[in-house]
């Protein structure tokens, strides 16, 4: 088979203590997913119905590493975030087989063009562009969940240039882990190399040029990113 043009190299993560990478095949995200950021977007923290948004593959930073301020936006937002990496998809997962599908987690961060969100929301019109642009999905070292042990009780917090902004424990989410996978798979066929943010605690704010962010989840290799 030939191309009419060259073949986009794939996307993959770091695992840890491994020369193997993860290779990234979609990446879908929850949104409003913990009740305290639920509020402070004008949400409702009681457990309504999940939503799903999704970035491309190719917005994935791996690593962290360097992120580039994005055109068309004066409002660049962090919301620091636990990821989950499928080994396997399906259809229809019970909540129940939902943690055998997982991979691994890592740290990872939900960057947002909040200024393109919000006309977005006024207008009824779709949040791509505040959300799946370029390097907009920065995501750490994965740990297989052999070695994690399923993260549901974890600390997780971002730091800018040091000062705490986001902090919180994974086990906030309204719709925890297995719960948003069975859900998922209800909407579209999950396969292996998905991977899923969960969600964010409040706090979530702008960041500027020359900003430091660091992503701590307990358990998880930290992830740190500078935005240039």
């Amino acid at each position: 088979m030939s191309f009419a043009v060259p073949p986009l190299s794939p996307v993959s993560i770091e695992i840890a203590d491994s020369t193997d990478c993860f290779p990234v095949a979609r990446a879908f995200c929850i949104g409003r997913n913990y009740a305290e950021h639920s509020i402070e977007m004008g949400g409702n923290p009681d457990r309504e119905e999940p939503f799903f948004f999704m970035k491309p593959a190719t917005a994935i930073i791996p690593g962290g590493g360097t992120l580039p301020y994005p055109s068309a936006t004066s409002e660049l937002h962090h919301e620091v975030e636990l990821v989950v990496a499928l080994h396997k998809g399906g259809r229809d997962i019970k909540v129940a087989d939902a943690s055998s599908h997982i991979f691994g987690y890592a740290a990872g961060l939900d960057m947002t063009r909040r200024d393109l969100q919000a006309a977005a929301k006024k207008a009824g019109r779709p949040w791509d562009m505040a959300k799946g642009f370029d390097a907009s999905g920065p995501v750490g070292v994965l740990v297989p969940a052999a070695a994690s042990s399923h993260v549901t009780y974890a600390a997780i917090e971002l730091t800018i240039n040091g000062e705490t902004r986001q902090k919180g424990n994974v086990n906030q989410m309204i719709w925890k882990t297995d719960e948003a996978i069975a859900y998922l798979s209800g909407l579209v066929e999950l396969m292996a190399g998905d991977i899923i943010f969960t969600g964010t605690p409040a706090g979530v704010g702008p960041v500027e040029r020359g900003d430091t962010l660091h992503a701590t989840i307990a358990g998880l290799p930290d992830m740190t990113c500078r935005v240039s």
